[in-house]
């Protein structure tokens, strides 16, 4: 099942969501927004969410996001969900060791790597 947003596509592989970011650069209120809107109803709506966020595609990002992405986390592990990031930019990788969230979320250098241990059931 593939679902779309107007800047995330999302490939559902049982309870694992791969969620790709499809915007190169994540920089206005209205981006973030969307984002939220996209990713918060699928947590809810998906107890036990298995949730890979895929930033392939993403260079720039604004400080917002990684507080977007802590309301993520918090949201999946409430319900009983894993998170994984992957395919970080080297330049935003620095971001989250800088800020220490390379600390709180697993990252991964592809979604390929980041699904191996979740369940599959």
């Amino acid at each position: 099942m593939d679902t779309s947003h107007p800047n995330i596509s999302i490939d559902f592989h049982g309870p694992i969501a791969i969620a790709r970011l499809e915007d190169e650069k994540i920089l206005d209120e209205t981006q973030l927004q969307s984002l939220e809107g996209s990713f918060l109803p699928l947590i809810d709506q998906n107890p036990g969410l298995q949730l890979v966020i895929d930033f392939t595609k993403v260079k720039f990002l604004t400080s917002s996001v990684l507080g977007l992405l802590i309301r993520i986390s918090k949201k999946v592990y409430e319900k009983e969900g894993a998170l994984r990031l992957c395919a970080i930019n080297p330049k935003i990788q620095e971001v989250f060791k800088i800020t220490r969230l390379d600390k709180i979320f697993e990252i991964f250098p592809s979604w390929e790597d980041a699904v191996v241990g979740l369940k599959k059931s």
